[in-house]
């Protein structure tokens, strides 16, 4: 017997809600990457106009950071309820979940070396076949695995910020020359300028220790969505209320509150500490949880259906939002690289995922996945998979 993509009356419309949400607050995060010489500056002392400092502040608390753990808990409970699927028809999950990492790193390193440097997908399906080889585990196991993997990744940071001080001021950061090299081949140069450009600053983003943090930053988010599927608590939303309140009330008082700790008080390596490696994944779990609380409510899944289509076809709209990216910003494009204010690329960020919800509309009217997402299950499945 062999195994079958997901069907669409077997998909949750809350999941696909929350995919299509964080797409929402990964752009948010990834504009100023296409628009500044990310990873060369420090984003908290760039900014001087008094406008730009405080959308950057607001984005800060209640973006940055949040939106990378909630996709990757996604990740994990997608994986997961594959794994139980072939486990409940008795079959070798183990081939075709590393054949599709597999091709999903692919996709990451095309997007990376043709696109844009600022690729999450080869990370993803890196961490992922670790996760592959833990979906055994039950899932109180796979939680204290995760929560020890990430202790001690937050055991050394402590001791790293210990040993700087905890109450030393941040200093600015700020690579002069390559700030200076990115805005010539970004904001002046051709496509074969950007490209090369890209090529190093994809050396920062993908270097050899971003491997090794990854197992300890993305991978227990993964284990923590990998449990929560076995455990089944979306599926079981209504039961679990309770639950889910608890956790959209102390994920956003929480985290919201440790996040702003660097704004209210000097920033300090504690408090950006603190506000990265705490209040960031506390607070995507109270998003979490309110939004599987709205999915509870009647009428919410169908107003939120344009979140719900765009969340179908995430991976086609995660490579989309790079291309409208560099287009937009890049001088091959528009040229509008470092030209345009936070508030600006807020909006501008805005008007792409409504664009995206357009267009998700329109080709999920005529077919049943991203285009993407057809060439990745044909190629994992290894059989043409009909999408009409």
């Amino acid at each position: 017997m062999e195994l079958k993509p997901t069907m669409l009356q077997e998909r949750i419309a809350t999941l696909d809600i929350l995919r299509g949400i964080s797409l929402v607050g990964i752009l948010l995060v990834n504009m100023y990457t296409f628009y500044l010489p990310m990873p060369h500056i420090d984003l908290a002392s760039w900014f001087t106009t008094p406008s730009d400092i405080v959308w950057q502040k607001n984005i800060d608390i209640y973006v940055q950071g949040s939106f990378y753990p909630l996709f990757a808990m996604l990740f994990g409970y997608g994986l997961a309820m594959q794994w139980q699927k072939a486990q409940s028809r008795q079959q070798n999950f183990y081939t075709l979940g590393l054949r599709r990492l597999s091709i999903l790193f692919a996709f990451g390193f095309i997007h990376a070396v043709l696109i844009w440097w600022g690729d999450i997908l080869m990370m993803y399906a890196f961490c992922g076949v670790f996760l592959v080889l833990l979906l055994r585990l039950s899932p109180i196991w796979l939680l204290a695995s995760a929560l020890i993997i990430n202790g001690l990744m937050q055991a050394f940071m402590l001791f790293v910020v210990g040993i700087v001080n905890f109450n030393t001021k941040v200093d600015d950061y700020l690579d002069i020359v390559s700030v200076e090299k990115a805005i010539t081949a970004y904001g002046t140069g051709n496509w074969v300028d950007a490209f090369l450009q890209r090529l190093t600053d994809l050396s920062t983003q993908a270097g050899i220790e971003m491997w090794f943090v990854a197992l300890f930053t993305i991978l227990p988010y993964m284990l923590i969505g990998a449990a929560a599927s076995k455990w089944r608590l979306v599926e079981r939303a209504k039961e679990l209320k309770w639950l889910w309140l608890t956790f959209a009330i102390a994920g956003l008082v929480i985290g919201i509150g440790i996040k702003s700790l660097s704004i209210m008080f000097t920033r300090t390596y504690l408090l950006d500490y603190l506000k990265v490696y705490i209040g960031g994944p506390v607070l995507s779990v109270g998003y979490i949880g309110v939004i599987v609380l709205l999915c509870l409510v009647p009428i919410m899944p169908k107003l939120l259906s344009p979140f719900a289509k765009i969340g179908r076809m995430s991976l086609t709209m995660y490579i989309l939002q790079s291309i409208i990216g560099t287009c937009l910003f890049y001088q091959f494009g528009f040229g509008w690289y470092g030209k345009v204010s936070v508030e600006t690329g807020v909006l501008i960020a805005v008007g792409i995922i409504v664009v995206q919800m357009i267009i998700a509309e329109i080709w999920l009217s005529k077919w049943k996945q991203g285009p993407l997402e057809t060439i990745w299950r044909k190629l994992t499945y290894n059989q043409k998979v009909e999408v009409r």
